[in-house]
């Protein structure tokens, strides 16, 4: 599946609410950059190695473009343009002056030692260098890169232009000018998302059951937040399967385990279950915490949790969306739930750029100011056009992506 075929179906659902025309919809759909690059790397056997690596910066009307590097085996131009789209509108949602790009590079982190990751992020750098810059284009982490790559990055774009540019990279280790808090940001925007629902729709945490996809950072930090909120974390799954326990989980205990092991399977008291059972099971919330297209149109109509926050790019196809909305199943879209990683991302740009760093609670405090303020936005605009989250996220994104492109004479 192209999962760019679901962007262009996204955009005609909000794009019919919203009475564009085609101008309008070319102009969101057509991304201004897509770099392809070829580099070679040179591996500890001292082979050459080459790798495919991809950028892409999708719309940059309301700022320079922003969006994560992913390092996984099936990355492809693709789904790189999609999840460049959807920073777009992410960014749009959250009223931060950014956007969308994305990128990445086809390769399996996991097969390289730690010297050759490095060299691999270094090479990469080099071959997007000209295209990236704190005014440019501000790449951050993503699945399978993390604080350490985003330092070598750094460091390697710091050495080709000769000065210090921490406002280059974003998800940058504290000691090298990265945010208090951005660790748990992801996860933390949408906990706080989940809040404000639950504190409009009367939802006591106590009793209220949980399964999350994903249990990498993103999942694993959701998990450890609601467990201490008082929510009962039934399943949880990773790459190599997924856990349940009717009881509850033991969070902190879990968390333990799997730095331990590696996996979430074996864990005290705890059944084995697939993804899919996951997906399936007997909950009141549902958590997609890992990649796209996991809720699809063959397996939507078994959903039985309530509610659904979208922690994952992508994780609910536009035909899974119909069916969900048909049997009353509320959705938190991705652009909105997870906008958290990209706002904490925004306030560590602002704190190079001043020079100034916040303390973790001046972060968290306006992380939630951001949240919640996107969320009775996208909530107002779904309301005013009877229909239902994720339209009215587009509907709100878009808007405020052609206005700008109105006041510079794009269109």
């Amino acid at each position: 599946m192209d999962v760019f075929d679901n962007v262009k179906k996204q955009v005609n659902k909000a794009g019919t609410i919203m009475g564009l025309d085609q101008e309008e919809k070319s102009l969101v759909l057509n991304p201004k950059r897509m770099l392809n690059v070829n580099f070679p790397v040179r591996m500890d056997s001292g082979k050459i190695r080459r790798f495919n690596g991809f950028r892409i910066q999708f719309n940059d009307a309301r700022g320079p473009t922003k969006g994560g590097i992913r390092f996984h085996p099936d990355v492809d131009m693709g789904e790189v343009k999609s999840l460049a789209f959807w920073m777009t509108i992410k960014n749009a949602v959250a009223d931060i002056p950014y956007g969308g790009a994305k990128g990445g590079v086809e390769v399996n982190p996991k097969d390289l030692s730690s010297a050759e990751l490095e060299r691999l992020s270094r090479e990469y750098i080099k071959a997007i260098h000209e295209f990236i810059g704190p005014t440019k284009d501000i790449p951050a982490p993503d699945v399978y890169t993390n604080p350490q790559i985003m330092a070598w990055m750094t460091d390697e774009f710091e050495k080709i232009k000769g000065g210090h540019l921490p406002g280059v990279i974003t998800g940058k280790p504290i000691e090298l000018g990265g945010s208090r808090g951005r660790g748990i940001a992801t996860a933390q925007g949408g906990a706080y998302v989940l809040r404000k629902y639950a504190e409009e729709n009367d939802l006591d945490p106590n009793g209220i059951c949980v399964a999350i996809q994903g249990f990498g950072n993103a999942g694993s930090f959701m998990a450890k937040i609601l467990y201490e909120w008082g929510y009962n974390i039934l399943a949880v799954s990773d790459s190599k399967g997924g856990i349940i326990d009717r009881e509850g989980l033991d969070i902190p205990d879990l968390i333990k385990h799997k730095q331990k092991t590696g996996k979430v399977h074996g864990f005290a008291n705890s059944k084995e279950i697939t993804n899919e059972g996951l997906l399936e099971s007997e909950t009141d919330i549902l958590v997609p915490a890992a990649l796209e297209n996991q809720i699809t149109e063959k397996n939507a109509g078994n959903i039985k949790a309530d509610l659904i926050v979208e922690l994952a790019n992508g994780p609910t196809t536009p035909e899974a969306d119909e069916i969900l909305n048909k049997k009353d199943i509320t959705v938190i879209p991705d652009v909105l739930a997870n906008a958290g990683g990209v706002t904490v991302s925004y306030f560590e740009w602002v704190q190079n750029n001043y020079g100034y760093y916040w303390t973790e609670e001046e972060v968290l405090k306006k992380l939630e100011a951001v949240m919640v303020s996107a969320y009775k936005n996208v909530k107002k605009t779904a309301s005013e056009n009877d229909t239902y989250l994720r339209n009215g996220a587009f509907i709100l994104a878009i808007d405020r992506v052609l206005e700008a492109e109105r006041l510079r004479g794009n269109i």
